[in-house]
């Protein structure tokens, strides 16, 4: 078990890690490639929208053969959307394509495959938590990764360090290997004889799976806004490039903190009110970001207090769907919600980069996720999350008492 949780949050950290740098590379790019912000939010955003679309079929994927095959097959294809980043300019629609192979690689080797594994082999009591140390884990990768980048980007320039993400994309093949299905622990039997269609029907019959897969939208578009286009607004303001990247690396370190503790918290408060408090407070935070000066120092308090709230959803969101429809078909009900939150993330990046390029600022992208962040607050609290047999039983209860 041990060895599973140091591989998995490895790779999670390499996987987001090189995912959550990719903006260092819009201003390089769209200056010696001639090509807009638009275009390059664009393929960021195809990346995630893949990421979303793929994300359900890869679980499946993982849920019939195992992680290690999904895994060490999706981190190649992570790794040649990388490299073919660098060469955008001599393959026709080249940053289109690196960025639908990277959306392939990054629903292997993130959070969906890995975390059903974990969770299959955690009692149900320790989940939360167990959860909580492997996504913290995993964003250890933007601290490590965003400096690395910004550094081979000044020094060897932008085609080298995108040539040195690949390579790292592909270690991601061999330290899967170690990696098997685990049995699942005791008390994590629920649904065993619930085959895959009944399992969706019953989650898109869920009102409270959907209210959390719409709320898990303003997820995404919050925060691959900020990924995206953060280093590019410090830049708009007069804000240095390195501060882009030290923003980066802060929102790494202070989520390793944040993820762990609320999947400590996941475990003895209600996990739905803790994944609307967080959707309130990274909207709260965004608005005192903008309502004050915008300097080195401000940035970095603003990437500290999102860094907090960043991942903590993981544990949460895994949870519940856990606790409410079993684990059996986990990875495919995790991607299904997922997907939303790469829609969000599709529209977060594509829509900063239309912004910019047709008012020449960011300020109405910056109100459109505070407007999205308090409608998902709001979907959040109201969800109702009783298991589907829980819900049925209520409503016949409630038909006999009205006949």
């Amino acid at each position: 078990m041990l060895v599973l949780l140091v591989l998995s949050g490895l790779i999670i950290s390499i996987c987001m890690g090189l995912r959550q740098s990719l903006g260092l590379f819009m201003r390089p790019m769209t200056l010696e490639l001639g090509i807009s912000a638009a275009t390059f939010g664009f393929s960021i955003a195809l990346q995630n929208i893949v990421w979303g679309l793929s994300q359900p079929f890869v679980g499946a994927a993982a849920d019939r053969y195992g992680p290690r095959p999904v895994l060490m097959i999706t981190a190649l294809v992570y790794a040649a959307g990388l490299l073919l980043m660098g060469f955008a300019k001599a393959v026709p629609g080249g940053l289109e394509v690196a960025g639908f192979l990277a959306g392939i690689g990054t629903a292997g080797t993130g959070f969906g495959v890995l975390i059903g594994t974990v969770s299959r082999a955690t009692p149900p009591e320790k989940r939360s938590q167990t959860i909580g140390i492997v996504a913290a884990a995993g964003s250890l990768g933007t601290m490590v990764l965003a400096p690395i980048g910004q550094g081979l980007i000044n020094g060897l320039g932008w085609k080298a360090a995108i040539v040195a993400f690949a390579a790292i994309a592909a270690s991601m093949a061999l330290i899967s290997l170690p990696i098997r299905e685990q049995p699942l622990a005791e008390g994590n039997s629920s649904a065993v004889n619930q085959n895959l269609g009944e399992a969706v029907r019953d989650a898109m019959g869920h009102r409270g799976y959907v209210f959390m897969t719409l709320a898990f939208f303003a997820c995404g578009f919050q925060l691959v806004f900020i990924t995206t286009h953060l280093p590019s607004y410090l830049a708009l303001c007069g804000v240095a490039p390195g501060v882009g990247a030290s923003a980066l690396a802060l929102i790494g370190l202070f989520n390793t903190v944040g993820t762990y503790l609320f999947g400590l918290l996941g475990a003895r408060y209600s996990q739905k009110h803790l994944l609307a408090l967080i959707y309130l407070l990274r909207t709260l935070f965004i608005v005192a970001f903008l309502l004050v000066p915008v300097s080195a120092a401000s940035t970095l308090v603003f990437a500290a207090a999102m860094g907090f709230l960043w991942l903590g959803v993981a544990p949460l969101v895994s949870g519940i769907i856990g606790r409410v429809f079993g684990l059996v078909h986990f990875n495919t009900l995790y991607g299904i919600v997922f997907l939303s939150h790469q829609v969000g993330s599709f529209f977060g990046a594509w829509m900063g980069g239309v912004v910019y390029d047709r008012m020449g600022n960011y300020n109405a992208a910056w109100g459109a996720l505070i407007v999205i962040g308090l409608a998902a607050f709001t979907l959040q609290w109201l969800m109702d999350e009783r298991p589907p047999t829980e819900r049925r039983r209520a409503g016949a209860a409630r038909a006999l008492l009205q006949t």
